[in-house]
């Protein structure tokens, strides 16, 4: 098996993951979703709304999954809302790698680069500095590697912030609507929201695989 259908196994697993978890939940007479979110955000507002983000972009900054903050975006807001607050959450989490790994890791890089692990990470590093945008869209498209590696990354790349911030939406935005649908469905049993994420989870990744061929193909 390749690296990008290990990839899709493994989302195809996390999101079969949190969907058994919340009907288990719900079967055994919880709520599906956190205590904590049921504590703190859900039906508090405002308030509920800005803990959110704040929490969630800590988590996704530190390694949290970012379809996971999406899920629970969905469960606790519904899939339109919850998609916006999940998505700015993973792009405030996203800066936060990025810009940290800049302020304190480019010297620490540039060792590695010249060093044992350059062959290894100097090619993503030359792509995402030859055209920030597009690489970085057509990875954020695709579930392939680790969200928390590749915002360190472009951070110790010496890329700009914003192309790649824009990237950073526009790819995330497929998985987030995705995994929040899936955290409505699971709160009010829709079915339908199921079958529309497992159809736009394929969009995504043949979009994503669309856009990496091209760039493979210098087009």
């Amino acid at each position: 098996m390749n690296a990008t259908a290990r990839s899709l196994a493994k989302l195809a697993v996390l999101a079969a993951g949190l969907v058994a978890g919340g009907f288990l939940l719900r079967a055994l007479g919880a709520a599906p979703g956190t205590d904590w979110v049921d504590a703190y955000v859900r039906d508090d507002g405002l308030r509920g709304e800005v803990v959110f983000i704040l929490a969630a972009a800590l988590a996704t900054g530190v390694g949290v999954p970012r379809q996971s903050v999406a899920f629970l975006g969905g469960y606790a807001f519904g899939t339109v809302a919850g998609t916006g607050l999940a998505l700015l959450a993973q792009l405030l989490g996203c800066g936060l790698g990025f810009l940290w790994a800049r302020a304190v890791g480019r010297a620490w890089a540039e060792r590695r680069l010249n060093g044992r692990f350059g062959p290894r990470l100097r090619p993503l590093v030359e792509t995402l500095r030859h055209n920030p945008f597009s690489s970085a869209l057509a990875l954020r498209l695709l579930p392939v590697g680790n969200n928390l590696a590749l915002n360190l990354l472009a951070g110790l790349s010496g890329i700009a912030l914003w192309p790649f911030l824009a990237a950073s939406a526009l790819g995330y935005l497929p998985q987030t609507i995705i995994f929040a649908l899936l955290g409505k469905g699971v709160r009010v049993d829709g079915t339908w929201q199921m079958v529309l994420a497992a159809g736009l989870l394929a969009v995504s990744v043949g979009l994503g695989l669309w856009l990496l061929r091209r760039q493979r193909a210098g087009v």
